[in-house]
């Protein structure tokens, strides 16, 4: 059966949410968004292209901080309103210039970050 973007459930905005984990390690990287599109031209390209909610714009992972997601595989969650892409990840996966954005946790009650930003 040939995929269609369109088939995936997309919230009120057109958006569904996207899960990006390292394919070596299983690693979550991060969350963000895409809309059918942004979908579309990730199956294309095999550079990971999101929906920019706050400048309303594609942005291809790494096109300026060089912080390449490169696609190896998309999975769809079972009900269809959410997506996985396993990617290999050149440099920090967060804008913040940690390797993750989950590097904070939570312990008795007290935020405690686990990572300094690199370099």
């Amino acid at each position: 059966m040939r995929f269609d973007p369109e088939t995936l459930r997309y919230n009120s905005d057109g958006l569904v949410p996207v899960v990006a984990q390292e394919a070596g390690t299983g690693e979550v990287l991060m969350l963000a968004w895409m809309n059918a599109d942004a979908v579309a031209q990730t199956l294309a390209s095999g550079r990971v292209t999101y929906w920019s909610r706050s400048r309303q714009v594609f942005w291809v992972k790494g096109e300026t901080s060089g912080h390449v997601q490169e696609l190896v595989e998309m999975r769809v969650d079972c009900d269809r309103d959410a997506l996985l892409v396993l990617v290999r990840q050149t440099g920090p996966a967060c804008h913040t210039n940690r390797r993750v954005c989950f590097y904070t946790t939570l312990r008795e009650g007290e935020e405690v970050e686990l990572m300094a930003p690199e370099g």
